[in-house]
């Protein structure tokens, strides 16, 4: 762009808490306080550029865009992968293909440049479509640190260990990791006689809590959990175990580093990227995760004991992390010298 990004079209506006939405209200607060005016319609001109955040329907209004000049950016997570390995239901299916669709559509017809949550998810979008043909850059997602922050009030017990699963939406396959979880925690109990509760955040039907009603395993199932009450849930907990297999850039893993919470999963997606030794632990998957075979769970219990018997040195890791590399002025400042350069 030759001139200073003044306004900037955010497509479109998103609704709930997590993952995107949690992204877009983010970005925009920081670009309020640079000055730069946020719109969420093609037709609200004038505005500098757009940015689309994931895929849009309205792909004649960014056609009309384009014959206009105005440039358009495209922010990129992954893409669904999982209704093609596992039964999730016929309308399922057809919803995720036909949103790859729009989102490859508007990487090689409309997009001036992209962006990428991370290293991982641009490999996968090149390794599947082909290379990026504009411009491209990877900028991981943020926090705002003094929301985000170990001080504060919580509830961490002194008595037990506490395990955290913290997701958007535990449906439509993506409570594949979830099993993980619940032979984590069984297998510190009765191997490693620890007392280990469980606890889970996001959106679970009443089915999927019914599956693991009978289990042993003391869980504690939170629902939806909003945005303010998250840095608390995050504090009161010992570590977070993120279940997603091959995340894009999971925003629950960058509010539990920046909340002092240590991670442990398996180095499956972004996670290598996000997650160092001083912070957290990755153990191998030990089979293909992309064919969702069972994981080499020994693994990911040693990981598990190793953060739990050195709360001190990984919490302190795990802020430190964060504040050297998920700093949400550090994420705008990426994005306006992509979106104007």
């Amino acid at each position: 762009m030759k001139t200073p990004l003044k306004r900037l079209s955010l497509v479109s506006r998103l609704g709930g808490f997590a993952g995107p939405a949690a992204f877009q209200r983010r970005l925009e607060a920081g670009l309020q306080t640079r000055g730069i005016e946020v719109c969420y319609s093609l037709e609200d001109r004038p505005y500098d550029a757009v940015l689309v955040i994931g895929g849009t329907r309205r792909l004649n209004a960014l056609r009309e865009v384009q014959q206009l000049g105005i440039p358009i950016f495209q922010r990129l997570n992954g893409m669904n992968w999982i209704h093609r390995r596992t039964r999730t239901g016929l309308r399922h299916f057809l919803k995720a293909e036909f949103s790859n669709m729009l989102l490859r559509t508007i990487r090689g017809h409309f997009a001036s440049g992209v962006i990428y949550q991370s290293a991982f998810a641009h490999g996968w979008w090149e390794q599947e479509y082909g290379r990026t043909p504009v411009p491209a850059a990877v900028i991981h997602n943020a926090v705002p640190l003094d929301q985000y922050t170990v001080e504060g009030t919580h509830d961490r017990p002194q008595d037990r260990q506490r395990i955290l699963v913290v997701e958007g939406n535990l449906g439509g396959g993506y409570e594949a990791g979830l099993y993980a979880a619940f032979d984590l925690v069984d297998a510190l109990r009765h191997q490693h006689n620890l007392r280990v509760e469980l606890q889970i955040a996001g959106a679970a039907s009443a089915d999927l809590r019914t599956c693991w009603s009978g289990s042993a395993v003391p869980v504690e199932w939170l629902g939806p959990v909003l945005p303010e009450h998250v840095p608390e849930l995050d504090r009161s907990a010992h570590l977070l175990y993120s279940s997603d297999i091959n995340p894009a850039c999971p925003n629950s893993v960058i509010e539990a580093l920046a909340c002092g919470l240590p991670v442990v999963a398996f180095n499956t997606g972004a996670l290598p990227e996000l997650v160092p030794g001083s912070a957290g632990r990755l153990a191998d998957y030990g089979t293909d995760p992309w064919k969702l075979e069972p994981p080499n769970i020994s693994g990911l219990v040693s990981a598990a004991v190793e953060v739990l018997g050195n709360q001190d040195v990984f919490r302190a890791g795990a802020r430190q992390r964060a504040l050297e590399a998920f700093s949400l002025d550090l994420m705008v400042d990426r994005y306006l010298e992509f979106l104007t350069a």
